[in-house]
Parts: C-alpha cells; structure tokens; sequence
C-alpha cells in the first residue's frame, strides 16, 4: 500500500477497503469467464451498486452518496491495484453520470441517474467513429429531428462498456453546420432489442480482455427530442470539453495506479527470484532500475495528487488535465516496460500479471484524447 494521499480521509479509506475486498473476492474470480466471453457479467454491477460503491460522487438525491471525485478515484486504484481488466466503471461513474449530472433536466436526472447508481443500468458514451478519433468535430453520425423524436443514423467504434450499456449518450451532428456548432448529445435507453440500434463486434483488443469495447451501429434510432442534453441543439461539442479534463484526470488516475502496481509486482519478485545464486534484486543493475522506476512513480503521485486536490476545488484547468493525462500514462507505459524486463521471459508469459498489464496500460496514451493532441493543447497555453 503507498503513502496515504494528502486529499484522503478515514472515511475514503474505509471505501479503499470496502472496494479491494469487491474486486479481490467478487471480481477477480470471475475474469477468466469475462475474458472468454469478452464483457463482465451485468451481475457485478448490480452488486457493486447494492454495495454502494457506483456514482459515488452523485449527490443522495439521485441515487448516490454524495461524495467527490476522490470515492471515483479509490474505485479506481483499487480497480487496478487487484489486477482487473473488465469492470468499465471509469466510464460508467466518472464520466456518463456526469453528463447527466451536468446537463440533465430534474426530471432525467431523478430517471437515470438512480439506475446507474443501482447498477440496474450501465452507462457508456458513444463519441469515435470509424473515421474519427480524437477529432471530435468531425464526427458524421446523423441526428435528424422529426417531431417529437431525433432519428439517428451512423456508425461508432471502440465503444466501452458497448455490449453491455443499457444507457447511451451519443455524439451526433443535429445540423449542417460545419464543425463544432453542429454537435449535439442524446441521451438513449437501449437493448438488444430496441428499433434501430445494432451492437457490432466486441473488438479484440491487444489488453483489457474482459471489458467490452464494442462498435455501435445506428439505422434510423429514434430518440425522444427531450432526450437533446442542456435541451438546445449544438451544445454538444462545449459540453464535451467541459467534461474532457475529468475524464483525462480519471484516465491519469489510472496509468498511476498502473505505476504502483508495476513497480511493487516488480519488487516483489525481484526479492524472491534467484539468479546468480542470489536473489536477482541484489543485483544492482536490478536495484538501479527499480531506484528509478520507484522516483518516477513518487513524482508522477505527487503531481496526480496535486491534480486532484485542484479538481476537488474546482480549478482544475484545461491545459493541466492535459498535462497530467499524457505525461503519466506516458511514464505508466515506459515504467511497465522497464519492469517487465525486469521479469526476463516470465514477463512475456501471461500467466503472470505484469505481462497483462503492460498491454492494458498501452491504450492509456489513446483514449480520452490521443498524447499528441494532449501536447497541442498544452501548447496553445504556452
């Protein structure tokens, strides 16, 4: 366990344990089976929501506890501490209810919100597409009004949480306008069985096996007008960028825990493998490395705590987030690879967890805005 962070309390830490004993003893279990079947069980996040543990930073009056940012943040190192690759409850709790959060009418937010803080739903948000990645104002999927209803057509890819979400919110351009001004959000209540709405593949990806990302096709959906988020057409794009820098927090949080844990699964083993008759950390080229690997992770907690204190005091900036996002899941992918190395051939063998978290750690550098157009936002501050 590291040092307790400066912006944790007694009470977080008893939400730490509650999380750990969720995943070690209900999650983990099951990995294999959500490996081979490539989603969760919906199970995991109804029990996760009996325990209190999803939207946790929802206010009680829609279903959640009413904390901060810093319950998401416990969930999520706990998450990645216990080594599982399947829950998608960053997406889920620290960025979908936050939409609704954000934007909902009262109405919606008394609707949705206790569905997803139940685990009776699971939410997602459907933003890339095929042709577009990063570029979010180029996205072609269609909202067309007609009446009372928006009818979508398009397609999406690498959806989280995709084959499983019973709640959507979709990125799609309600009118000719070009670029940004032109995007809006919907919000979608699906199933496998809803009119115009088809889940694509569950995509193989090269780590996090047991989560879902998926590819979403849309054949004319039909969505309550209602359902436009902020309820005025071309919002989407700034509503969008308001939430960005929290989703690129919670995506740094990761790549942090992800430091941590290489670096502690590393320690241990070096301690206990013997090469050269003795154990291979009494090598100094092991110690130097791990030296290293362990400066990187304290300063990479510092700035990551320092983020989040500002967040939980809401000044977190645009070009900070950014900052934090690329720079750390920048060293989580280095510090992986160093620590791997450090495992010789067993690091290459699968049965042995530094070996899938070096390929779950990779996509961190993509998603929530690829790393370079992280640094073209640092740059327009400078």
């Amino acid at each position: 366990m590291t040092k307790r962070s400066p912006w944790s309390s007694d009470e977080l830490e008893q939400v730490r344990s509650l999380a750990a004993t969720y995943f070690t003893k209900e999650v983990l279990p099951n990995v294999p089976k959500h490996v081979a079947q490539g989603h969760p069980d919906k199970a995991l996040y109804r029990r996760a929501g009996e325990l209190g543990l999803l939207c946790m930073s929802i206010p009680e009056a829609y279903g959640g506890v009413g904390g901060t940012f810093a319950h998401e943040t416990i969930l999520t190192e706990e998450q990645v501490r216990a080594g599982d690759p399947s829950m998608g409850f960053a997406v889920h709790c620290s960025i979908v209810a936050h939409y609704i959060l954000a934007y909902a009418s009262e109405a919606q937010k008394k609707k949705w919100l206790p569905k997803l803080a139940s685990g009776e739903w699971v939410g997602a948000i459907a933003m890339t597409e095929p042709g577009t990645g990063s570029d979010l104002q180029a996205v072609s999927t269609r909202a067309v009004r007609d009446g009372d209803f928006y009818r979508v057509s398009g397609s999406k890819t690498f959806i989280t949480n995709g084959r499983v979400c019973d709640f959507l919110i979709i990125v799609a351009r309600t009118s000719e306008v070009k670029g940004h001004a032109g995007i809006s959000l919907l919000c979608a209540e699906v199933s496998d069985t809803t009119p115009g709405f088809e889940r694509g593949r569950i995509l193989d990806k090269l780590g996090g096996k047991g989560q879902d990302t998926t590819e979403l096709f849309f054949d004319d959906l039909k969505i309550p007008a209602v359902n436009l988020l902020g309820g005025v057409e071309g919002q989407g794009f700034i509503q969008l960028m308001n939430q960005l820098p929290q989703e690129r927090l919670i995506t740094a949080v990761i790549a942090m825990a992800s430091i941590e844990r290489a670096v502690q699964l590393t320690v241990d083993y070096t301690k206990e493998r013997q090469a050269f008759g003795k154990p291979l950390f009494a090598l100094q080229n092991t110690r130097f490395e791990l030296a290293e690997c362990a400066t990187l992770s304290r300063v990479c907690r510092t700035f990551i705590d320092s983020c989040i204190e500002n967040h939980l005091k809401g000044e977190l900036d645009v070009t900070t987030a950014a900052m934090a996002k690329y720079w750390v899941t920048d060293q989580a992918c280095i510090v992986a690879d160093r620590c791997l190395q450090l495992f010789g051939g067993y690091g290459y063998m699968k049965e042995y967890p530094i070996a899938h978290l070096f390929a779950d750690t990779r996509v961190l550098r993509i998603l929530a805005g690829a790393n370079e157009i992280m640094k073209e936002l640092v740059a327009r501050s400078l």
